[in-house]
């Protein structure tokens, strides 16, 4: 890997350790030491490599997350949506972003648990939002107003789920895991229904109404920075 000592962008050095990493995380998980070896298997000069990854096994698990979001908009910009209904489209965008990263098994279970770690869990709970961010975006959401946290809290504990459940599947194929995901969309389904019904009902149609009301005045915040998971253009891969 000659030349990677002079290298000075950032993605590429990014990039660079990451691949260098990921078959050592899978026996050490996403530590310093597995950082440690990367930057010596790569030829990066230490300190340039500290000062891109100031976390370092922490940062590479990260930047692991973020090319998992990147694959999965790949699959969903070349795959066919034509005829879905929009809650399958969400559910076959969660599909998409575990079997991108499908070969990493190890790893991503290596990346739960250290998100599970009270020191790194704002990590994992700002990687998860990115990650729902990323599915709405994709599939054209416009939401203006609460609706916008709301979606994304919503499917953010989807994914939560969904890698948990993954982690532990051994069916064939995965199919246990397409199935759990198709039934946890559903059950937000039937939340939206249950609220349908709500909007009709003259007992609580006018506090659905006054709660939708308020609602409509929430924005979503000017600066995508003050807002879990955003992440600059440089950074998303």
């Amino acid at each position: 890997m000659s030349g990677l000592s002079e290298m000075t962008g950032r993605v590429e050095i990014i990039d660079a350790l990451l691949d260098a990493a990921l078959p050592g995380v899978a026996f050490e998980g996403w530590s310093d030491g597995v950082f440690r070896a990367a930057v010596s298997d790569t030829g990066i000069d230490p300190a340039r490599a500290a000062a891109v990854c100031p976390g370092r096994g922490v940062d590479l698990a990260l930047a692991f997350h973020r090319r998992g979001d990147a694959r999965m908009l790949e699959l969903l910009d070349a795959a066919d949506l034509t005829g879905m209904r929009f809650h399958e489209r969400v559910a076959t965008a969660v599909k998409f972003r575990l079997q991108g990263i499908a070969e990493f098994r190890e790893q991503v279970r290596r990346g739960v648990a250290l998100f599970a770690l009270p020191l790194h869990s704002h990590h994992g709970a700002r990687a998860m939002w990115a990650t729902a961010d990323c599915i709405w975006i994709a599939l054209g959401d416009g939401s203006n107003d609460i609706n916008w946290y709301s979606k994304r809290a919503i499917l953010t504990g989807v994914l939560r789920a969904s890698v948990l459940f993954w982690i532990g599947d051994h069916s064939e194929s995965g199919e246990a895991t397409w199935n759990f995901i198709d039934r946890r969309i559903d059950d937000v389904m039937k939340i939206e229904k249950a609220k349908a019904r709500a909007r009709k009902s003259p007992v609580c149609a006018g506090v659905v109404r006054g709660i939708e009301s308020l609602g409509r005045h929430v924005r979503p915040p000017p600066d995508k920075g003050q807002y879990p998971g955003w992440v600059s253009k440089g950074e998303a891969r």
